[in-house]
This record gives structure tokens, C-alpha cells and sequence, in this order.
């Protein structure tokens, strides 16, 4: 995970920040000397590293203009600190604050991670031999189907979501999203829409999920890619079918195959030869839980849709000046993209 100076426009008020520091027992005094820096990783919350006290600290708060519904700081950190006592693999809570007289928005601070996190770069610069990947993508897997597996319920997460519906609810909020963040006409957004409405499950299995597991939000242990000590970015986390998990998970699981500009937008280690296609994925997934894939197109769809959707909003905050990350300039493309690429699967009942 790359790090950085704080961009322009997101700094932290250092003064309250290290009040609010001391006041909740994480340091020792106000007038320590506090270096904060930003992780370039990710384009939704905004996610900084502190250092004071030779102690590291990472802070998480949302983006400036963000809508909450998907940038919920308390649901993040109630869901980690609850699943720390079942599910070994989240980073230590220490400190949530919804005082938005310190930072202007909700936050929370967490332990950082040591571990090596996988994103397109970190992948590049390894230059991981083919043989790896298997292992990689098996330890990931294995990750995923042991969050879903859990009780939700003896953790005390019994009240993130409510199950029941929760396929239907997701096909028409995302919808109405989208089109509250539309700035393009794309058509191909609109069939998709019907479409999902049409072709949606009626009925399927409930658990925990993730809603955004992919290679870069999880944390390896070392480069023997066999052990993973964190997953992070819990946002989105609720209580509904896993196979939307598995869903978000195969649409961002690029392949070298891909349209060069997806990716561009989507750069993920998948791309590189070892991986498996996305196919093989869903079919190691199935046997790894034991769940049916025969909707499998689907929840592909959906999850290409719902990328399509958060490029849309980040692009609408770009549009607006709420945002000046270049990176952002051209999700509205992206987000385009997405949408050609469900439909084609659509047409070709594939997710290859």
C-alpha cells in the first residue's frame, strides 16, 4: 500500500486529533510530535497513518461530500470490533468518534497491519512467479468462505442487516443510486436494471459478507501468500446471500483478457498469468463452501453493476469539486465500461 503526503483539502486537524488521542488513552501527551501521512490505496474512505510515541496508528474517515449510506464509520467499527472475538482477521479497534467538531465527519482509529498488501504495483514490483498465484488466490478464497461461516449472531451482529429481501433491496437501492450520481447517458445501465429485476434469486442462503473482498482489501501475512492477517475496508459489511459477496468479488477480478481501459480503471493483480480465470473462481468458491453457482451470471452482473455505480458517485463527487484526486477524472468511463461488461455477459452467459 502506497503512502503519501496528505492531499490538498484532506488534512486532519492535528491539534483536536492528538486531544482526542490523549483523551482516549492512546498517547501519552498533546504536545508529542505527530506525523500523519495518507494511503494512496483506495478510492472511497479516506485513510491515513499516524505516527507519535513510536506507536502507529491507522485513522479512517470519509470521503468530504460523501453521502453516508455508504460511508458509514460507526457500522465499520462496530462490525470489526464485534468479529475480532470470532474472526482473527481484522486489525484492532481502539477509538470511534462521531464528534464532527474534531475532524468534520465521523472516524475511528484502528492498529495498523503489518503484512504485505496486494494491489497492482506491490504485484508489479514482486514480479510473483506464476506458481504463486494459485496459492494466492486459494488463501484468499479460503478467507472469504471462513467469514461466511461465521455466527453471526453469537458475535453480535445479529442487527447489521436484515437478511430476508436483501437481494431485491440491493437490485433496487443501487439503481436509485446510480441514477442519483448519473451525469452520462448509458443505456446499457438502464437494460442491466431490468434486467437484474427480472433475473434476480427469490430465494438463497444468508450469512456475513464482506461486499468488497478483493486482493488489495486484505492483508498477506508475508510473500508465502499462505496466511492472511487482516481483511480490511468493512463498509459495506452486512448480513445478506454470499454470493453477492462472490459476485463483487468476480467483478473485480480482471484478467489479462480484459479491455485494456477496465484494466486501467480496475488495476488488480488478477491480470497477471497464474491467476485463475474468473469461472475457476466461482467454481474453487463453490467447492470450497459448498454452495450452488448455477445464478452465477447474476450475481456477476450485479457485481460489475455495483462497481459501475461507486465509479459513478466518486466520478459525481469529482464533477462537483468535491474531490480534486486525478485518479478520478475518468470513472465516469469506467463506470461505463462496467455496465458494457454485463451486458456482454449477459448475451454470452459468461463470466470469462
Amino acid at each position: 500500500m502506497g503512502i503519501q503526503k496528505v492531499r490538498k483539502g484532506e488534512e486532519l486537524n492535528e491539534v483536536l486529533l492528538k486531544k482526542y488521542l490523549q483523551e482516549n488513552g492512546l498517547i501519552n501527551s498533546v504536545v508529542s510530535e505527530l506525523s500523519i501521512q495518507q494511503f494512496t490505496h483506495g478510492y472511497s474512505n479516506l485513510t491515513y497513518l499516524l505516527e507519535i510515541e513510536n506507536k502507529e496508528f491507522v485513522l479512517r474517515k470519509p470521503p468530504i461530500g460523501a453521502i453516508k449510506r455508504g460511508h458509514d464509520m460507526r457500522r465499520e467499527f462496530k462490525v470489526q470490533s464485534a468479529l475480532y472475538k470470532a474472526f482473527s482477521k481484522v486489525p484492532k479497534m481502539y477509538g470511534f468518534s462521531d464528534d464532527e467538531a474534531i475532524l468534520g465527519s465521523d472516524f475511528y482509529i484502528m492498529e495498523k497491519v503489518e503484512g504485505v498488501i496486494l494491489n497492482y504495483k506491490e504485484a508489479q514490483n514482486r514480479n510473483i512467479p506464476e506458481a504463486d498465484y494459485k496459492t494466492i488466490a486459494n488463501s484468499w478464497l479460503d478467507t472469504l468462505v471462513e467469514l461466511h461461516n461465521v455466527d453471526y449472531k453469537n458475535v453480535g451482529l445479529g442487527d447489521l442487516g436484515k437478511p430476508e429481501g436483501y437481494v431485491e433491496r440491493q437490485v433496487s437501492n443501487w439503481g436509485k443510486q446510480y441514477l442519483k450520481a448519473k451525469t452520462d447517458d448509458f443505456p446499457e445501465a438502464e437494460i442491466i436494471m431490468k434486467w437484474m429485476k427480472l433475473h434476480q434469486p427469490t430465494a438463497y442462503d444468508h450469512c456475513l459478507i464482506h461486499n468488497d473482498f478483493k486482493y488489495d482489501n486484505v492483508v498477506f501475512k508475508d510473500d508465502s501468500w499462505q496466511e492472511i492477517s487482516a481483511v480490511l475496508d468493512w463498509e459495506m459489511a452486512t448480513l445478506g446471500d454470499p454470493l453477492m459477496d462472490l459476485g463483487t468479488s468476480l467483478g473485480y477480478w480482471t484478467v489479462a483478457s480484459d479491455h485494456d481501459f477496465i484494466k486501467q480503471g480496475i488495476p488488480s493483480p488478477t491480470v497477471f498469468v497464474g491467476n485463475p480465470i474468473r469461472s475457476e473462481i466461482a467454481k474453487m468458491y463453490a467447492k470450497k463452501s459448498g454452495r450452488n453457482i448455477d445464478n452465477l451470471i447474476f450475481y456477476y452482473v450485479f457485481g460489475l453493476f455495483k462497481i459501475a455505480v461507486i465509479a459513478q458517485q466518486i466520478y459525481f463527487r469529482y464533477s462537483k469539486g468535491w474531490t480534486t484526486d486525478p485518479r478520478f477524472s475518468k470513472l465516469n468511463k469506467a463506470a461505463e465500461l462496467c455496465c458494457k461488461l454485463a451486458l456482454k455477459a449477459i448475451k454470452t452467459k459468461s463470466v470469462d
